[in-house]
């Protein structure tokens, strides 16, 4: 019983002291890049079907959350060895192995809108403008693929429909980034 009292004062201790040094990112991981060398914050996508959040780096903390879904979009945060600390479109955070990651980019659908009511949509255009004809409809919370986004706009595929959606309408794009 004391040697667990232990290890839970010492896993907490470790957490808090990740958690803190995740409020000066720039001090912690050097100035917008990780121990890996890619850029903090960015995004990504869950490789596997099922994937284990937990409260701290490694095996040893316990399961805080269980994603059920590949390409569940996810903003590593902050890196440590083989671990990445994640959060989800809904502010949920916590660690996972970065073998569970994959670099392919996804992104949510106005999450924030969910609960605004039934006939809230985002539009999927066929081109990159506000005056583009609509090729689909998305629900709030729906998950697409993004291949590349402009900085104001990023191509998507929905369930089969490939359009342009507007960057400020997702989430797991940042304002004004632009990649291929």
């Amino acid at each position: 019983m004391r040697r667990f009292i232990i290890r839970s004062l010492l896993a907490a201790s470790f957490a808090l002291a990740i958690s803190l040094s995740a409020s000066m990112p720039a001090i912690a991981q050097g100035a917008g890049k990780g121990a890996s060398g890619l850029p903090l914050p960015r995004f990504v996508s869950l490789k596997s079907r099922k994937v284990n959040i937990r409260i701290g780096p490694s095996t040893d903390y316990p399961v805080s959350w269980m994603y059920m879904k590949a390409g569940t979009p996810m903003e590593i945060i902050q890196e440590y060895e083989n671990w990445r600390r994640v959060r989800d479109s809904d502010g949920t955070e916590g660690w996972v192995n970065q073998a569970l990651l994959s670099g392919e980019r996804t992104a949510v659908a106005a999450p924030w809108m969910r609960t605004k009511g039934k006939d809230i949509f985002v539009n999927l255009r066929r081109d990159p403008q506000g005056t583009a004809a609509v090729v689909a409809k998305l629900e709030p919370g729906v998950v697409i693929r993004v291949t590349e986004c402009n900085g104001d706009w990023c191509r998507a595929d929905a369930g089969g429909a490939e359009g342009w959606v507007a960057q400020g309408e997702i989430w797991g794009a940042y304002p004004g980034e632009a990649f291929k």
